[in-house]
């Protein structure tokens, strides 16, 4: 797994928190530039695949983020976290983006699938700490 984009290269589409890292959004992002940009389509240049993951690592950080934010807020957490497992790619416009950059459809075909129920997904019910479970 090659990393190509850069915290420095995120921080320049979205607004970022200095205390959080961004090395796990775009390791997060990288492994699906891999698997749905470059595996499907040689073609691509690097300099594409670098701006796909660079969009979609800021889409990875946007819903931590978010759900950092509803943290705070206190009520109502549970709902928007789950809104946010339903959503995908195109629950926000780094999402959104990525997806358009990659024009030979694999973030897109990964997402409806995804939204189809075609991959495993897994609910979380709030309780305390967010756990992701892969």
């Amino acid at each position: 797994m090659s990393v190509r984009t850069t915290a420095a290269e995120v921080a320049t589409i979205i607004e970022t928190d200095s205390t959080i890292s961004l090395t796990p959004f775009i390791a997060a992002a990288s492994a699906l530039v891999d698997s749905q940009c470059a595996a499907l389509n040689t073609t691509y240049t690097a300099a594409e695949l670098l701006v796909i993951e660079t969009w979609l690592a800021a889409h990875f950080y946007a819903i931590r983020d978010r759900t950092r934010t509803s943290e705070a807020a206190g009520s109502g957490v549970s709902q928007s976290l789950q809104h946010t497992e339903d959503l995908g790619f195109d629950c926000n416009e780094w999402g959104q983006t990525a997806m358009r950059l990659d024009y030979y459809g694999g973030l897109a075909r990964l997402n409806e699938a995804t939204k189809k129920g075609t991959t495993r997904t897994v609910n979380v019910t709030w309780l305390g700490k967010r756990h992701h479970h892969h």
